[in-house]
């Protein structure tokens, strides 16, 4: 056994015997979110922007808007394409060069969550229908990794959309060309989708996980709700099992949390 499997088995103990009194090892209550920061409008030459700092973790997250093609099973609709960075200098598991399972699954949950409560109105990104539309670029960059990378990364997304403001264009149908006009508007965004992310550690459910509790727990669930009480998205990761219990009172818990994180969000894009 190594010195880190040893380590980590000391911890899970550690952990576990905090549960029983139903503590957490940062003092928290089980269902208690970390401090959240949220600010907007951080990037100059990004079109939306927005920083996230979730107790020690951060994250940067840049909106571009460009002109492309549509999908060509959805003519009438704009699209969305989500990437995410883990920065080497934010973790030691880190590494350079192209995205690595973790990266791919948090940026498809985050693509998930606003896809699927269909935050964004892409019917109103399309330029010429079944030929041209908006192509939204939502770049994530994780800066520090503390734990919970799937709400910081979700919750910069959002507010980074809702802070974005485009371009108009016209067409030019004669010329065949798209003109850039120097008038801007928001991108129409009518939901504020937030995901939950929780993680069991022996018979408990923790809300928003530190990088400690991580690293010991036997499964993780992230429930992704809007402002309306509708689930847009659930991921279960990191292998384990969740009793329908666990997964409906991981729901309750996701809505009510989810109020107070929205407020933020908002107060954030309009502050910015």
């Amino acid at each position: 056994m190594s010195n880190g499997e040893v380590m980590a088995g000391i911890m899970r103990d550690h952990i576990l015997a905090l549960l029983k009194e139903g503590k957490r090892i940062d003092d928290r209550g089980l269902e208690e979110y970390r401090d959240l920061e949220v600010r907007t409008g951080v990037i100059q030459k990004a079109e939306g922007s927005a920083w996230v700092k979730l107790g020690n973790t951060q994250v940067l997250v840049g909106v571009k808007v460009d002109i492309g093609e549509p999908f060509p099973d959805l003519p009438d609709r704009g699209v969305i394409t989500t990437n995410v960075e883990l920065v080497p200098l934010a973790s030691p598991g880190f590494e350079p060069g192209p995205p690595d399972e973790n990266a791919i699954e948090l940026a498809r949950v985050v693509d998930r969550g606003i896809r699927e409560s269909q935050a964004v109105e892409l019917e109103k990104l399309v330029v010429v229908p079944g030929k041209l539309v908006r192509v939204v670029f939502v770049d994530v960059h994780v800066l520090d990794h503390d734990g919970n990378l799937l709400d910081a990364s979700g919750i910069g997304a959002i507010a980074a959309l809702m802070s974005a403001r485009i371009p108009k264009v016209e067409y030019n149908e004669e010329a065949d060309e798209v003109q850039v006009l120097d008038e801007y508007e928001p991108l129409p965004v009518k939901r504020t989708p937030v995901p939950v992310t929780f993680a069991k550690i022996g018979a408990s459910m923790l809300v928003d996980p530190n990088l400690d509790e991580e690293h010991v727990m036997d499964g993780r669930i992230t429930v992704t709700t809007d402002e309306n009480g509708m689930i847009s998205a659930v991921q279960k990761g990191d292998g384990g099992s969740f009793k329908l219990e666990e997964v409906m009172y991981a729901i309750d818990v996701a809505i009510k949390t989810s109020a107070g994180i929205r407020e933020k969000i908002l107060a954030a894009v309009k502050g910015g």
